[in-house]
């Protein structure tokens, strides 16, 4: 095998990847936010995640991206196991549409899909046409990669070596699975592995006998890239990645026992190798869903039980808001109270636990942040909405003045929700650029922090007694927080503008300081309803 071989391999593999990213691309551009509304939303039932997972997959052209994507969403509390299980199933079969259609022998389509796609994105005046564009250059440029990969093959039915290989595959399963799992994850691409298995079927270098262990390596080597993505998050985002590996796992082991059969059954399905190793793709994935499927459940306990612990994910749903206290509206108004007093008590959490990341580089924390930034913004949503339903007609003056306050503070608290994600977001990026802060410094943003908390602690003791001289020390308190900010952050230029920090980090120090000062400003406005300026 000489370097212009090589050359073509690896271009034709780029070729291939690069298709299927752009074609993924434009088809998710077309979708728009759909995407992960409908990953959120239409997985509360087990079949209906499947289905959905499927769907979102066949756009995204990317069972490890929507995986990755779902595992997302459990570490942030907005799906549990039981949904991520289901629509990890169907990811698994709508992975296998890229490989049905690279089977079929498309050459004459192809360049009038780059042509085609190619004016469409580049002299398409709506954006409709650009991105639908941009998919059909993808889906030309796929099989311009296979072609490419296809024909560079060719010298390899000359190698004695690789022929050899493709017999020991033939001849010992196990081997093939092994090989082509370790392929799969050094490739990070699971499509891009089975293109290649179907590109050397279409030269006839390799059986349906070796082929199908290849195959099933790949879905291996899928879990593995998502079962990496997973490490340090959550327990339920662990859990869903060991659903992933388990589930894949358990298919190939069954696949492996009735190997025979299940190769005669592939030969039926198509009259050349290329078609039948695509069959072979999507009759496992199928067959493995429909054996774990009736047992859905007990399947969802193992993963718990073989990954034991406490599940972290926080109740998004409000706890007071009782709609048939909406009848009173005394008892409604003091509902929502207790339902505002929850999410201030959460705010403060988030303050507290943001500094933690900045100043320990504690990454656990931050997973709980973005937790419960997605209560609190929740908690906004349904306290005004509780609010607006109760009868303007029957609630007195005064009482509409404590509703206004109401909305107003929990407005105030989510936008301190919002300032702790922004602190733990410059923290992340700290920590995840290796930059160091002195010890004093971190400590004068400590003490800054110290002050804020202790400011938002008095707002919070003042809104639930409506104590309003304690409101009137908050209020003096951050002109305090105001002078003690500008001071520190009068300093720091000051070290910056003698070269003692870089300009990035100083930034990034700033906007901290920044951020905490206006906690600080939201927790004014917190007592303020209570002294009646809202």
């Amino acid at each position: 095998m000489n370097g212009l071989t090589i050359i073509s391999m690896l271009g034709g593999l780029g070729l291939f990847l690069f298709g299927i990213q752009t074609m993924g691309a434009g088809l998710q551009k077309i979708a728009g936010d759909r995407l992960r509304h409908i990953l959120e939303v239409l997985t509360s039932k087990p079949i209906m995640g499947i289905f959905t997972g499927m769907l979102v997959t066949i756009l995204v052209q990317s069972s490890s991206a929507v995986t990755v994507m779902l595992i997302g969403f459990v570490n942030a509390g907005l799906m549990n196991l039981s949904q991520a299980v289901g629509a990890i199933m169907g990811a698994n079969i709508g992975t296998t549409i890229t490989a049905q259609i690279i089977s079929f022998d498309l050459d004459l389509l192809y360049l009038l899909a780059i042509s085609l796609g190619a004016l469409l994105n580049f002299f398409g005046r709506r954006e409709l046409f650009h991105y639908l564009g941009q998919a059909i250059l993808g889906f030309g440029l796929l099989f311009l990669g296979m072609a490419t990969m296809s024909e560079a093959m060719l010298v390899l039915q000359e190698s004695p070596f690789f022929l050899g290989m493709m017999v020991s595959f033939s001849e010992n399963p196990l081997l093939g699975v092994l090989i082509s799992a370790l392929f799969t994850t050094a490739l990070q691409s699971s499509t891009g592995a089975t293109g290649i298995i179907i590109a050397l079927t279409l030269q006839d270098l390799v059986t349906l006998e070796a082929a199908i262990p290849l195959i099933l390596g790949t879905n291996v080597g899928s879990s593995v890239t998502v079962l990496l993505a997973a490490l340090g998050t959550s327990l339920s985002a662990r859990r869903a990645a060991m659903a992933h590996i388990l589930f894949n796992l358990l298919g190939v082991g069954v696949i492996l026992a009735i190997l025979a059969p299940f190769t005669e059954l592939v030969l039926l399905t198509g009259e050349t190798v290329a078609r039948q190793t695509a069959n072979a793709h999507t009759i496992f994935n199928i067959m493995n869903t429909a054996l774990i499927f009736p047992f859905f459940n007990y399947f969802v306990r193992f993963v718990e039980f073989a990954m034991p612990g406490e599940e972290t994910s926080i109740d998004l749903s409000p706890r007071y808001l009782e709609k048939r206290l909406l009848k009173t509206p005394t008892a409604a108004i003091n509902a929502t109270r207790q339902e505002v007093l929850r999410m201030a008590n959460v705010a403060r959490e988030m303050v507290r636990e943001s500094i933690e990341v900045f100043y320990y580089g504690d990454r656990k924390k931050i997973n709980q942040v973005n937790q419960k930034e997605k209560l609190i913004d929740e908690l906004e949503i349904d306290i005004n909405a509780y609010l607006q339903k109760i009868p303007s007609q029957s609630i007195t003056f005064r009482q509409t003045v404590t509703v206004s306050g109401l909305m107003s503070a929990a407005n105030d608290l989510e936008r301190i929700g919002d300032h702790s994600q922004n602190i733990v977001e410059l923290a992340e990026k700290m920590i995840d650029e290796r930059i160091q802060i002195l010890g004093t410094t971190k400590q004068e943003v400590y003490y800054l922090y110290e002050k804020v908390d202790e400011m938002v602690e008095k707002a919070i003791v003042s809104f639930a007694e409506e104590n309003r001289e304690l409101a009137k020390e908050v209020v003096k308190m951050d002109d305090d927080v105001d002078e003690m900010e500008k001071k520190i952050r009068q300093k720091h230029i000051d070290e910056v503008n003698h070269q003692e920090y870089p300009l990035g980090l100083g930034m990034i120090y700033l906007d901290i300081l920044g951020n905490l000062e206006r906690v600080a400003d939201h927790a004014t406005n917190l007592v303020e309803v209570v002294l009646g300026k809202t």
